[in-house]
């Protein structure tokens, strides 16, 4: 009686250990921060100033909407990208910008989960502190939009680091007149946190 009742605890308990142990965690199943830096030089647009620009970027990506599993253990996930852009304008006319944009985060995972590639394409409004002279920014309200592809490596279970290319294209939209668009390319680095 006490055998069948010792191993009934024993089965019970491994039972309820199987169903309750957490699942590996995943990267694309998690909510992530992403910390971000780097320098972007003017390529193009209308304005006359050779800008050089400083951007500090704050990403939040949830965990994947869409998703495509690979037979060799790859991934292709898809996530919300909400990011909260701080410009620094070393060189140009103006000196700040502070802007919110949205992109979905594409991102392939290889197999060990330890390696992605990533790319976003999106767009926002933003507020830059317009000075006012020819071949500056036209107004403070400014639409931007921008193109990001680049690695991320795991380092641990919770932080990964982050380098890509960045575009970046600043304009009022044609509310003003002129509207000297700006048009800058750059690299990124930055460290990414999961939970």
């Amino acid at each position: 009686m006490i055998r069948h009742l010792f191993a009934s605890l024993i089965f019970c308990t491994a039972a309820f250990a199987q169903t309750s142990a957490p699942a590996e965690l995943k990267p694309w199943n998690q909510h992530a921060f992403d910390f971000e830096t780097g320098m972007l030089w003017k390529v193009g647009g209308d304005t006359t100033f050779n800008y050089r620009i400083v951007p500090f970027m704050v990403s939040w990506r949830s965990p994947e909407v869409l998703g495509l599993d690979f037979s060799n253990g790859s991934k292709l996930a898809i996530r919300n990208k909400v990011t909260v852009m701080a410009n620094w304008f070393e060189e140009g006319s103006e000196n700040r910008y502070l802007g919110l944009s949205g992109a979905p985060s594409i991102e392939w995972w290889d197999p060990s989960m330890t390696w992605s590639l990533f790319g976003s394409i999106g767009g926002g409004v933003g507020w830059v502190d317009a000075q006012n002279v020819p071949g500056g920014q036209g107004q403070d309200f400014t639409l931007n939009w921008f193109g990001q592809l680049g690695v991320s490596h795991t380092i641990t279970q919770d932080w990964s680091l982050r380098a890509s290319a960045m575009f970046q294209h600043l304009s009022n939209g044609g509310q003003t007149n002129p509207n000297p668009g700006l048009d800058s390319l750059g690299i990124l680095i930055g460290l990414s946190r999961d939970f």
